[in-house]
């Protein structure tokens, strides 16, 4: 029993978890409109659910393949432009046919043909491109070109038919029913023009019924004209007859056309037979095309948000800079934020709709990207941590269905964040607090954030609550931050100026609109306990002049901020450790020391000479390789294997010999001897 009921509530927790790690993250922080607009960028129907199904990593080397791979694409498309990716529209369902062993239409073949040319284009343009030296463009070398089978389509297959020189059969055929069609018309010729038939015929055309030819004749006269009816018009004023003189021209033809359709028929079914017999290339080539569209998508919206690959740290900093939401694209304010260990919460006030949500979002969905392989439209110094949850409450939570007020869905939401809620977690809470009684409001806000700090989450905050302001500035682990407003034209600036607290400015947009000052004064009073002390701001609006939001010292506040968090980015040798030991266990982190061993013989690419190995792979993936006598450093990517050691040299062979110099190895042998005194050996 206790058995189930612990197996219950994991699956709960996991339910929950699932909900806010994916579901819920998704949707409030704005991720699935970037899948909805990926998803245009696609060509095939594969992408476009691939992309639905886009997965927010946390693996440290997947992300940075992820994020390579589509740093690349990007790189193709800004040296070309158009990427051949045109035919592989609708060619899924006609390469699933081959597993059904259907015959295949003319129509179906030119698919295919399309597909087979265009994945041979894409071959030679990654070719074309090798200069860029990418690893994307080393895909394509798994596309098989298929030339015989795409000239066997296309000789056979012309405008969506089966071309006459098919076979010699269909040819031959074909000639006979041209000449039996020429009789026909030529016989019923002489009904249309003959003046003997000029009264008996409706009109003057020759037309078909069912495959065979015939003649227009009036109702009145259709026993005058010896012959089979085999239609009437819908008035039956016409009736149209195939004459007695050309039935057996027709019965001929009838015959000529059953040898076509099974000719033709014969013809798919071997074409047919051809094809399925490459369907494993076919195939292949088809998951290197949709393998393609996809990361071409992701390149295409990469240029379409001017966007850049995030540096990924395992350090725990935030740093976004220049960082624009991708949904405002223009009309987006460039936003800078700095977050680390020992500074990892931000309290955000300001007015209200002056992007303090926004700002919020925007580092949520930066995370997001960046970990599900995308581009982010920020400057290339941007540099992100990896995430493992995603723990928002954003917006009116209000339900009826549950019977929850604002307020209730707030405290239900962050009752479940606070559960979950660790290390690995980003934490956004909108207006923490809100909802209820202001002094109670503002102790639970504290209480939550001083909660989520012991768990060591990263938290994102947004509040209008003084005290909480003061708390941040008090906080080590916290850093405060406000969103400018313009006091001139009442309209906020989107921008977030770190370090200073801001004001919601209720009062002096009271003010500024022409509420009496000793109102404001006594409000100053009454919320702060208090006088009001912005004497100039009032003299400035007396005079009807623009006051600025921030004094001098504010200003000075701000400029020395780059330099307050090149202080704090400084981390202990054993958290160093302790973020390196979490990517030593993944199966995606680069095996590069195993590929080449010490004396190998490889070829160096670049350079088109043989070397050989006298060091493996560093961690950066470079060889040390001795060309011509000299030791040079080549990355793994432009070396191929030559001869293997054990080809090269015999048995228990002493490598130095090849890998260290003759000048070291005399010292060596001087040491040996016990005649080293004084010599030093450099490696």
């Amino acid at each position: 029993m206790d058995k189930e009921k612990n197996m219950s509530n994991m699956n709960q927790e996991n339910t929950v978890n699932y909900i806010y790690k994916i579901e819920h993250a998704e949707n409030l922080l704005e991720l699935k409109q970037i899948k909805t607009i990926l998803k245009t960028l696609a060509v095939t129907d594969e992408v476009k659910e691939q992309v639905d199904h886009l997965e927010v990593l946390t693996d440290y080397y997947l992300i940075k393949r992820h994020q390579r791979e589509t740093t690349e694409a990007r790189l193709i498309l800004d040296h070309s432009g158009s990427i051949p990716l045109h035919g592989l529209k609708g060619v899924k369902s006609q390469l699933d046919k081959l597993k059904r062993s259907e015959i295949m239409r003319p129509v179906e073949f030119e698919l295919v043909a399309s597909f087979i040319k265009e994945s041979t284009r894409m071959k030679i343009f990654m070719n074309d491109l090798s200069y860029l030296e990418t690893e994307v463009g080393t895909y394509a070398g798994a596309i098989e070109p298929l030339h015989e089978l795409y000239d066997e389509i296309v000789r056979i297959i012309v405008r969506q038919q089966v071309d006459d020189n098919a076979s010699s059969t269909l040819n031959k055929i074909r000639k006979k029913i041209e000449i039996v069609e020429s009789r026909i018309k030529s016989k019923l010729s002489e009904y249309v023009i003959g003046e003997q038939y000029q009264g008996l015929l409706a009109d003057a055309v020759i037309s078909q019924r069912d495959g065979r030819y015939v003649i227009p004749v009036k109702s009145e006269h259709k026993k005058r004209l010896d012959g089979m009816v085999l239609d009437r018009s819908r008035s039956g004023g016409t009736f149209f007859i195939e004459p007695a003189a050309v039935k057996k021209l027709s019965d001929e033809l009838s015959a000529l056309r059953i040898d076509e359709e099974n000719e033709v028929y014969r013809i798919l079914s071997e074409l047919t037979n051809h094809v399925a017999s490459r369907h494993f290339e076919l195939f292949r080539n088809y998951e290197v095309m949709v393998n393609y569209d996809f990361l071409f998508a992701k390149a295409k919206l990469s240029k379409k948000f001017e966007g850049v690959s995030a540096a990924i740290n395992l350090e725990g900093k935030i740093n976004i800079v220049q960082g624009r939401h991708p949904l405002l694209t223009s009309q987006a304010i460039p936003l800078d934020i700095k977050l680390s260990p020992s500074k990892r919460n931000l309290v955000i006030t300001g007015p209200n709709t002056g992007g303090k949500t926004v700002a919020m979002k925007t580092v949520g969905l930066f995370c997001l990207m960046t970990q599900a392989g995308l581009h982010v439209p920020a400057s290339k110094e941007t540099e992100l941590p990896i995430f493992e949850r995603f723990l928002c409450d954003i917006g009116d939570g209000q339900s009826v269905s549950q019977n929850l007020s604002t307020f209730s869905a707030h405290i239900t939401n962050i009752i479940r964040i606070l559960e979950l809620a660790d290390e690995k977690s980003l934490v956004i809470l909108d207006e923490i607090g809100a909802g209820t009684d202001p002094s109670e409001g503002m102790g639970i806000g504290i209480a939550v954030l001083e909660a989520l700090n012991q768990k060591k989450a990263y938290t994102l905050t947004s509040t209008h609550y003084n005290e909480i302001k003061a708390f941040a500035d008090e906080h080590p682990d916290f850093r405060n931050g406000s969103m400018a407003f313009d006091l001139k034209t009442l309209s906020p600036l989107y921008q977030l100026i770190t370090d200073t607290s801001g004001q919601s400015n209720a009062l002096h947009i009271a003010l500024r609109i022409g509420m009496p000052k000793d109102l404001i004064e006594r409000a100053h009073a009454l919320a702060y306990k208090s006088e009001w002390s912005d004497k100039a701001f009032v003299e400035k609006v007396e005079r009807h002049e623009s006051p600025n939001l921030l004094n001098p010292a504010e200003t000075e506040t701000i400029l020395s901020t780059e330099s307050l968090f090149q202080e704090e980015q400084h981390f202990s040798d054993q958290d160093s450790r302790k973020d390196s030991s979490q990517i030593k266990g993944s199966k995606y982190r680069p095996s590069w020391q195993s590929e080449y061993a010490l004396g190998d013989s490889v070829w160096v690419m670049t350079m088109n000479k043989p070397g050989i190995v006298s060091q493996t792979c560093n961690s950066k993936g470079e060889v040390e390789v001795i060309v011509l006598g000299k030791r040079i450093k080549v990355n793994h990517k432009r070396l191929k294997p030559y001869i293997e050691q054990k080809e090269l040299y015999p048995d228990e062979y002493d490598l130095n010999i090849v890998l260290e110099s003759k000048i070291n190895r005399k010292k060596d042998k001087l040491i040996s001897k016990g005649k080293g005194k004084g010599i030093i050996i450099e490696k």
